[in-house]
């Protein structure tokens, strides 16, 4: 056999060492490809749980292969000399330029196929350890991220396509693209704030999802950070979005984070009540306050006394681990105590001007 026989401009040797190029990287495939993916998942998750890896590398190892061998063979085949007799002309391009195009794009979406599946693979990995704390803002934020750097990789493989398949130049398109995102940016300023503000949020952390929150009058728990904006679902069970630069620009009480609860009362008395009659009912509230297990502090007291009535302020802190029905129900034992006792002792309470 004569191996420098040649066949299409090329050497029988040639196709030979190219045959058997691909032929060992498509023995070898499934090992580097499982190495890969393994070395990507230790890199994420140092403990190695074995679980984990076995339910989530495989997601790694099809596409893995699928560019190796797409890249091996395009290495490969590049030592070819292209035929003289298939250089025809399609339109203005050579049937060589068109093919050397369409090999670069199958390459190019390949290569980001590969960085996707990896970009999923990780956000999986984060998102399962993210899981294991209380705390959900670390879900939120791999999701976050996870949709981000997908739309930065398209924008990658866009522009890639058009430097090496249309030979475009990508400097003047970026320039173009700026001036245009300028523009764009000047009509979308809200929702540019707005997802600044996103970032604030995931970063600064004033609150996180299922804190008990109360902003521009409404009262609910988080259920979800968007990009945009913030939905809370009320205490009247409705579901609200609100802006994230106003969550980051106005006061937002955090309920969650108050270390107790306050129960707040005046009682107005009418201006007939001797001082003696004030102090004893003063002191019975107290008395009344302290026999519960649940108050930290208490503070009871006559505020004010003048022409039109005089109040007896009571203002008492519980925990916060009671639940919010066993707060309304101290909150009305109090002011049925103190309901029971002026009508005992002949105590008015003031009435309306």
């Amino acid at each position: 056999m004569n191996l420098e026989q040649q066949f299409l401009n090329n050497s029988l040797q040639t196709y030979i060492i190219i045959a058997a190029t691909l032929l060992v990287a498509f023995i070898v495939k499934r090992f580097i490809s499982r190495f890969f993916a393994g070395l990507i998942y230790t890199w994420i998750d140092k403990k190695n749980h074995s679980e984990l890896r076995k339910t989530h590398v495989h997601r790694l190892i099809v596409p893995i292969e699928q560019f190796l061998i797409y890249l091996v063979a395009v290495i490969a085949l590049y030592e070819l000399h292209f035929p003289e007799s298939w250089n025809i002309h399609l339109f203005k391009l050579t049937l060589q330029q068109v093919i050397e195009s369409g090999v670069k794009l199958l390459l190019i979406i390949l290569f980001i196929r590969v960085c996707l599946r990896t970009l999923e693979f990780i956000s999986i990995v984060l998102e399962q350890k993210a899981k294991l704390t209380k705390d959900q803002t670390d879900d939120q934020l791999v999701l976050f991220f996870r949709d981000f750097f997908k739309v930065i990789l398209y924008i990658i493989g866009f522009l890639l396509i058009l430097h090496y398949v249309f030979n475009e130049n990508i400097g003047n398109l970026v320039t173009s693209l700026s001036i245009v995102g300028a523009a764009v940016a000047l009509s979308m300023r809200e929702s540019l704030e707005n997802i600044i503000a996103s970032f604030i949020i995931f970063f600064d952390k004033p609150f996180t999802v299922g804190d008990l929150v109360k902003v521009n009058n409404f009262t609910g728990s988080i259920e979800k950070i968007g990009l945009r904006s913030t939905r809370i679902r009320t205490q009247d069970k409705t579901y609200i979005s609100v802006p994230n630069k106003q969550m980051v620009d106005t006061i937002v009480d955090n309920i969650s984070l108050r270390t107790e609860r306050k129960i707040e009362m005046d009682l107005q008395l009418s201006v007939a009540t001797s001082a003696d009659k004030l102090a004893s009912f003063a002191q019975f509230l107290r008395n009344e306050i302290t026999k519960e297990t649940n108050v930290l502090s208490q503070f009871v007291f006559i505020a004010e006394s003048g022409k039109q009535f005089h109040v007896l302020h009571v203002e008492c802190f519980v925990a916060m681990e009671i639940s919010l029905f066993d707060f309304q129900m101290l909150r009305e034992k109090l002011n049925l105590a103190a309901i029971a006792y002026a009508n005992t002792h002949e105590i008015n309470f003031a009435e309306k001007a």
